[in-house]
């Protein structure tokens, strides 16, 4: 008898570790399936934005050249996400996308829109609060909080490369190399530096930047941040390839049916975060 019990006790042991097996799949499988319809709903909106809209000025041209890379960058990410956190990770590259919408139509004075929702480390990064012009390796680079034509690339504000960078509009898009190469240069310490030391809308330093402002930081930790591995939208997108992006300028062509080509704004056309 001892031994049939011992039967019946392995066997329902079996099933459970079975069915347990079967149910955490299939609650994977759920999210996965909501977390990528979430990512594919924001990414077909930014797509609409992306080419109804047409920049009348070279810093709303670079900002919507910089929401297509973002939207190619979200659907190469989607399309190969396996698991939730890929295709959150998808949604929150969409998420910048929007903010690149959002700095082109200010930089058209239009209606920006509604509110998009805080991308990872945007808040701790800061903001440029002042225009501020530096020389750094023999040019002239400019930091400001509005769009003109010595600052036509707008950045919304994040992490590059485990660095914050703070939201404003720029000279020249400084964090590229990093963005691209997924690690900062040896002088990027000292340009951070002059370029936002005192400023009010940054509340860390050159060393701050360094180790990685945010997330642990305050408490001597160094928070990492993410590595972009080739492309980084202010989170770690896992290595994924972003499709490319045309940097010269985006001309998306047509009026923006949604937004209202007269700087009015219908919530219609970009709502439901």
């Amino acid at each position: 008898m001892e031994w049939l019990l011992i039967v019946v006790i392995v066997m329902l042991t079996v099933v459970f570790v079975v069915i347990r097996a079967q149910q955490t799949k299939q609650r994977a499988a759920t999210e996965l399936a909501d977390a990528s319809a979430d990512a594919r709903q924001l990414i077909e909106r930014l797509g609409g934005q992306v080419y109804i809209l047409t920049g009348s000025n070279d810093a709303a041209k670079q900002a919507l050249a910089d929401a297509s890379e973002r939207q190619i960058a979200a659907g190469s990410q989607i399309d190969q996400a396996r698991t939730p956190a890929q295709a959150r990770l998808a949604k929150q590259t969409a998420l910048e996308g929007m903010y690149y919408i959002r700095a082109a139509r200010s930089a058209m004075g239009m209606d920006p829109g509604p509110a998009v929702p805080a991308l990872d480390g945007q808040d701790v990064a800061g903001q440029v609060t002042e225009k501020r012009t530096v020389e750094y390796e023999g040019r002239a680079v400019a930091a400001s909080p509005n769009p003109s034509s010595d600052t036509p690339n707008y950045y919304p504000g994040g992490r590059v490369a485990g660095r914050p960078v703070p939201a404003g509009w720029y000279s020249e898009p400084w964090w590229k190399p990093a963005l691209i190469g997924g690690a900062w240069g040896l002088g990027s310490a000292l340009l951070f530096s002059s370029l936002f030391s005192g400023m009010s809308g940054v509340g860390y330093g050159a060393q701050g930047f360094e180790s990685g402002y945010g997330e642990g930081y305050q408490d001597g930790l160094d928070a990492g941040g993410s590595d972009a591995a080739g492309y980084d939208s202010g989170n770690d997108v896992s290595g994924y390839d972003t499709g490319g992006g045309d940097q010269g300028g985006y001309d998306a062509g047509g009026n923006d049916a949604g937004w209202g080509g007269d700087g009015g704004f219908d919530g219609g056309g970009f709502d439901g975060f």
